[in-house]
């Protein structure tokens, strides 16, 4: 049964959307899980961007197995520099974990994907991934969207079959509705 969101975290996270899919996606009875790369820790507290607000997370998308996998409904790719911390790779000729865990869940047309704002970022090791498909991203990464081939809509959420992108971290009451409505809204 897919009762769960993933959302990937890192610090220089944008709190105010973190803390709104907190509660929206628990609201429609889905459970809200918090994906990062732990770096062999149990657990990491990351920073936010505005406000330095902590964020505790215990969950590691690198050892989320395809079986755990099947209980995701949607990934969300969130807003601020959490794309951007992870794609770091210890290892230039190797993708960064987060890249690997991306082409696991875009190879699965089962899980929505969500993208919003500077979350395209982590998707450039990856870019095959969006080449082609309908988005919207941050006005300042439209040179990055039409390098990646993305087939760039000036709004400020696309509905592009299981992919949904916002424009800005300030609409993600946007993309959360639409990605509601991609795994079947309200759950009982």
């Amino acid at each position: 049964m897919k009762n769960k969101i993933g959302i990937l975290i890192e610090s220089d996270f944008y709190e105010n959307e973190i803390f709104y899919y907190q509660f929206r996606f628990k609201e429609a009875g889905y459970e809200v899980h918090f994906l990062s790369r732990l770096w062999g820790n149990e657990s990491i507290t990351f920073s936010g961007h505005e406000f330095r607000a902590p964020f505790y997370c215990n969950e590691s998308f690198e050892a989320l197995s395809d079986e755990a996998l099947d209980e995701y409904a949607a990934v969300i790719v969130p807003a601020g520099m959490v794309a951007d911390r992870l794609r770091y790779t210890e290892d230039v000729a190797k993708l960064p974990p987060a890249c690997l865990f991306m082409q696991r869940v875009f190879a699965r047309k089962d899980i929505v994907k969500g993208v919003i704002c500077h979350g395209l970022w982590l998707l450039s090791p990856v870019a095959e991934l969006v080449k082609g498909r309908r988005m919207t991203v941050h006005n300042n990464l439209l040179g990055d969207a039409k390098n990646y081939g993305v087939d760039y809509v000036d709004a400020d959420v696309v509905v592009d079959g299981d992919l949904v992108s916002a424009r800005t971290g300030g609409h993600c009451y946007l993309l959360a509705s639409e990605i509601l409505r991609a795994i079947g809204g309200q759950k009982a």
